[in-house]
């Protein structure tokens, strides 16, 4: 019951009021500094109180929580060192870790807390001593990955055809070898070795990635932005690609260039989900992703719509014409092509002037440019501005989330030995064997004098203003003597409390 009316103070409005009442419980709890305590029991979303703060945002009832694990060693004028405890912070040997959990959820408020004592350090220390370097590896290893598998593509075994055209619109001059014609020369060995470094390392993905999937649930997993969703998918369906390529080499199945296509495209794609490392880069893959699954995807239903209209009409008016003298539109699939090429102003309207063109050509082409060139198109381009102005607002906030979320993803994935635990064990303090992370907090008394001026330019009560402008007017009189002109005007442009705020700022100057 008591962990429950914990949980309960960690989501109430009046945070000041929840902790008392979380202190004032806490007091009562017997194992208060054992394993059985109340702040250590989790409820049915496996969440303790403190990462229930922390995923719900509640940034008061953190620090506060915060500033009861924190211990302070010494302190030298305004230099104190403090050590902050990272039980429950730290995702080293977490099954849930608080820093995924933060960077998870969709609340915005939660984000906040990455920037608070002592979070920030801790992500800070992890980032900067172990993730950016291994990071930066994994990126230029993947790459060249990327590259042995594209060099793979382009000398895959081909042969002359020997087969006669069946028709006059037949371009092909090579057709693909049978698996026993593949491997016969030197360079069939030295490509075979470059297609089993792709084929290893498509199976290392896919054994990566489908224990997270089963540890985090597939929706969660593809559907945050912060997470690298649309690349995990990207990178799951490279690897799966890969392998039926691999199955349509082993059995001589003719068509290994559709899996091979996509699997160049995605695994290309995908080395922009290392540009997160890097502050320059990482939020403009952030408003790539919100485009392209947010505004493309929607926008793509009603070009679809649009495309399909227009190209069924194009097919009927050319239906009964010679497709020597217009091609574009000789079969329905030709003409669906050719009306997206359309869309996309990627081609000019295909008409052939030396030939009678039906009249409706001229009016569904009309109706058609109207609709696709100028409304849709432009359409497209509002949506995107808007999602880029949304996100530039938060692009800071995404980036740090981006970071926090890439770190935890390395330290689950390498091995302990390659990455140390973080912090000071606190056996070298007499503090048990809990961890804690040192931090140099320095108090700045300018600071202190300032949060007194920002009190002072808040609104007061109507009584309490006017007699501390009545205060000021008079030392206004003693301090500065000036004009009956001047003390008027002071009075007729003082009905503020930021000129209240002033003045105080004015007289301590």
């Amino acid at each position: 019951l008591g962990n429950t009316v914990l949980h309960i103070l960690v989501l109430q409005p009046n945070k000041t009021f929840a902790c008392h009442m979380y202190s004032l419980i806490l007091s009562y709890d017997r194992n208060k500094d054992g394993p059985g305590s109340l702040e250590l029991i989790a409820n049915n979303e496996g969440l303790t109180p403190f990462k229930l703060a922390g995923v719900e945002g509640n940034t008061v009832m953190f620090q506060y929580l915060m500033q009861k694990r924190k211990h302070n060693i010494w302190s030298f004028g305004p230099l104190t060192t403090v050590l902050y405890d990272l039980t429950e912070i730290d995702s080293w040997a977490e099954d849930q870790s608080f820093l995924e959990l933060i960077v998870s959820t969709k609340k915005r408020e939660a984000r906040q807390i990455l920037d608070l004592t002592p979070v920030k350090e801790l992500v800070s220390l992890k980032w900067n001593m172990y993730g950016r370097p291994y990071f930066c590896f994994l990126a230029l290893f993947y790459i060249l990955y990327m590259v042995c598998f594209t060099m793979c593509c382009v000398y895959r075994p081909l042969k002359p055809r020997t087969g006669n055209r069946t028709s006059s619109r037949d371009n092909t001059i090579y057709v693909q070898k049978m698996l026993q014609e593949s491997y016969l020369t030197y360079e069939d060995e030295l490509r075979l070795v470059g297609e089993l470094i792709t084929v290893i390392g498509a199976v290392v993905i896919l054994v990566l990635e489908i224990p997270d999937i089963l540890r985090v649930g597939a929706a969660k997993y593809f559907g945050q932005t912060i997470l690298g969703g649309p690349f995990h998918i990207i990178v799951i369906t490279y690897a799966c690609m890969i392998l039926v390529t691999m199955v349509m080499r082993l059995t001589s199945t003719n068509g290994e260039v559709v899996p091979m296509s996509f699997a160049l495209v995605l695994g290309w794609c995908n080395v922009m989900y290392f540009a997160r490392g890097f502050q320059m880069l990482g939020p403009f893959t952030i408003m790539i992703q919100k485009m392209i699954f947010g505004d493309l995807m929607r926008f793509c239903w009603l070009m679809a719509v649009v495309i399909l209209g227009f190209a069924s009409a194009f097919y009927i008016i050319f239906q009964t014409e010679n497709p020597e003298n217009l091609g574009q539109f000789y079969n329905y699939p030709m003409s669906l092509f050719t009306t997206f090429e359309l869309f996309l102003t990627i081609i000019d309207g295909p008409a052939n002037y030396d030939v009678d063109l039906p009249f409706m050509y001229s009016v569904v082409y009309f109706a058609f440019a109207i609709i696709a060139t100028l409304l849709m198109l432009n359409l497209l381009i509002a949506m995107m501005g808007d999602t880029h102005w949304r996100v530039a607002h938060e692009r800071d906030e995404l980036w740090r989330a981006q970071v926090v979320a890439t770190t935890v993803m390395l330290e689950r994935k390498l091995p302990r030995c390659l990455w140390p635990r973080s912090g000071i064990c606190g056996r070298e303090y007499g503090l048990g064997d809990r961890w804690y992370l040192r931090i140099e907090d320095r108090v700045d008394p300018n600071k202190q004098k300032m949060m007194r001026y920002t009190e002072a330019f808040k609104p007061q009560d109507r009584d309490t203003y006017e007699k501390g402008l009545e205060k000021l007017e008079i030392s206004r009189d003693i301090l500065y003597k000036k004009e009956p002109s001047a003390l008027s005007l002071s009075r007729s442009t003082s009905r503020t409390s930021s000129h209240r705020g002033w003045e105080i700022l004015r007289r301590n100057t």
